[in-house]
């Protein structure tokens, strides 16, 4: 049954055109992700959809006695409020748009025990000494809490541990009234919706898949566009042939021809996804990075950092988990210089150069009358990358802000821009040590997926503090979780890994080491998540198997080890060539040296590889 129809609709912020004549319907128990980048109205269509944005043109029905609940992206309480009343008037709201649902009406004891399950535990405090992630789970209890049949959500991931992400996926999973919901959490979307709306250029696609079979099916439509548009290209080739030779438009037939080559030539070719470029900007980092050795920091009587000592290796990828308010960001501004620790030293090299990617936009120093290119241009006029010395400007549109809205003044921009800009300006730092405090909120999944790929190629450190299980699983090789008391425990590989061995420890099936790094038996090296399925890390399975990063390994390892060999070879045959050049001879030699390290490495690696291989195989 058809519960809301949004017909036909336009909408425009000045001169910025969100949707154009575009429709959307929603089913009863319909689960629906909405997706597309930062800026092209996802927040804009939630709103509508609840009622609270009215549309330029076009038609909103929902169906009789629909009731809405709304969880906005940046939720806004009385500063006086104490948590507990502002809970119970938000869903009072809600509940007063119908009379029928009264009855339905939580009580406060049940309303405490939502409290309870999401991390709130003092009913008493005042809304305004609460931070913007403890507000956002307020509203996400009060959205909960209402008994509607439209359950909307605006990023209800953002600010979430681990933990309550899974407990809010396994809640929503189980609800029976239709959901639409913004997030950028990509294993939470495939679990949780059964159909995919992505807003592109105006316009509302919809995939009736999860996500990955979005991914599948939104492959298939533009391999077909382009196929169709590689066919409109190879006719107008013939056609533009016949025309150059003089054809003269006598007949029927020619003049047919001549309107079938306008009409081909005037067709519109298909759009490309705009995606933000990055390359790899970064500083040379010298052999000393940063160690931080026995660091301690408590408040009060709670300990937060208890005994942490590490040595951050060049090109680690580390990421660091744990509850809310365990004291991941207490860590990083501890790494920046920003907050002091009670115990213990941290020593950072001379070339080591920090970027800082803050997890609040509110602490960000974004004045909202400075223009976009004028922020930027506070950090550097030019920055060297791949391709050579590019300005500003030209960074600004690699990041999807092109012409005029470089003029745009920040208090104009989402929360989205807002956050892929300041991305931007940390980056132009040039930084050889990268630090993401909760990177992945508010940033599209486009550009989380270029930024990962970026991540893959930077130089340096990167060290991310994150909740968003698919991002961790794709750019980290080990795991720092916070544990009780403050102690801060490794684990290898990405967070499936991390999620796979702390089950399997606790039902003692695995070893531990006195170092407390939790490691498969006869495992060698970092290995990366696997990313293959969101199954893998909800059910910890017994069995070998690869890891993403094996697996990735397994399926190139041959080619690598085949251009390595033919490397050699060219290398003996130039040294021969170089008999009498004693200063190439040297060179040559050196780099023999060096590709024939790097290739025994990789033999090792095989080697392991297909001894896995082999036993996975014959479970």
């Amino acid at each position: 049954m058809n519960i809301l129809t949004v017909e036909n609709i336009v909408k425009s912020f000045g001169e910025r055109k969100l949707f154009d004549h575009t429709s959307f319907y929603l089913q009863e128990g319909e689960k629906v992700g909405v997706i597309g980048i930062n800026g092209t109205g996802k927040s804009t269509l939630l709103k509508i959809i609840a009622g609270l944005e009215e549309t330029d043109e076009g038609n909103v029905i929902r169906a009789n006695h629909v009731i809405c609940s709304y969880l906005p992206q940046q939720p806004e309480f009385e500063e006086e409020e104490n948590v507990l009343q502002a809970v119970l008037k938000r869903a009072k709201i809600n509940l007063a748009e119908s009379r029928e649902h009264a009855e339905a009406w939580t009580q406060e004891s049940d309303v405490k025990a939502m409290l309870m399950q999401i991390g709130v535990t003092d009913f008493t405090a005042q809304c305004g000494t609460l931070s913007g992630g403890q507000r956002k789970r307020l509203a996400l209890a009060a959205a909960l809490l209402s008994p509607a049949d439209i359950l909307i959500l605006d990023e209800p991931t953002n600010h979430l541990d681990n933990e309550m992400a899974d407990w809010l996926e396994e809640m929503l999973k189980k609800r029976s009234g239709a959901i639409v919901m913004v997030t950028h959490d990509r294993y939470f979307l495939d679990s949780v919706s059964n159909r995919i709306v992505e807003i592109d250029k105006g316009q509302i696609y919809s995939y009736q898949a999860n996500y990955s079979g979005y991914l599948e099916l939104k492959a298939m439509r533009e391999e077909e566009a382009f196929a169709s548009e590689r066919k409109r290209q190879s006719i107008l080739r013939t056609e533009l042939e016949w025309v150059r030779r003089g054809a003269r438009a006598r007949s029927t037939k020619q003049k047919a021809r001549l309107e079938r080559y306008e009409e081909l030539k005037q067709a519109a070719a298909p759009a490309y996804d705009a995606k933000v470029e990055m390359n790899s900007v970064a500083s040379r980092l010298g052999k000393t990075t940063v160690e931080m050795s026995h660091i301690s920091k408590s408040y009060g009587e709670k300990i937060l950092i208890n005994d942490f000592s590490y040595l951050f290796l060049k090109q680690d990828r580390i990421g660091f988990i744990g509850a809310n308010g365990c004291g991941k960001t207490t860590l990083m501004k501890i790494l920046t210089g920003e907050c002091k620790p009670d115990e213990g030293s941290i020593e950072i090299g001379q070339t080591v150069k920090i970027g800082y990617y803050s997890q609040e936009i509110a602490g960000l120093e974004m004045p909202p009358n400075k223009k976009v290119i004028d922020y930027i241009r506070d950090v550097a006029e030019y920055i060297k990358t791949e391709d050579g010395s590019i300005t500003a400007s030209q960074m600004l549109e690699r990041f999807l802000f092109f012409g005029s809205e470089q003029y745009t003044v920040l208090g104009k921009l989402s929360g989205g821009e807002k956050r892929r800009l300041n991305l931007l300006k940390v980056l132009m730092g040039a930084p050889n040590v990268l630090i993401l405090d909760e990177p992945t909120n508010d940033l599209d999944i486009t550009t989380l997926t270029v930024l990962e790929d970026y991540l893959d190629h930077f130089p340096g450190i990167v060290i991310t503090v994150s909740h968003d299980r698919y991002f961790l699983d794709r750019t980290v090789r080990r795991i720092f979780a916070f544990e009780d008391n403050g102690r801060i425990r490794q684990y290898e590989g990405g967070y499936t890994d991390y999620a796979q061995k702390k089950e399997a420890t606790n039902a003692g099936e695995m070893l531990e080491g006195n170092d407390g790094n939790v490691s498969r038996k006869g495992e060698k090296g970092n290995q990366a998540g696997n990313t293959d399925g969101k199954k893998n890390w909800k059910m910890p399975s017994s069995k070998l198997r690869f890891t993403y990063q094996e697996q990735r390994d397994y399926d190139t390892i041959e080619s690598e080890i085949t251009k390595l060999e033919e490397r050699v070879e060219a290398l003996e045959a130039e040294i021969v060539r170089a008999s009498t050049d004693f200063i190439k001879l040297n060179e040559l030699a050196k780099e023999k040296k060096e590709i024939e390290h790097k290739l025994e490495e990789k033999m090792n690696r095989w080697m392991y590889l297909e001894d896995l291989k082999d036993k996975i195989d014959k479970q």
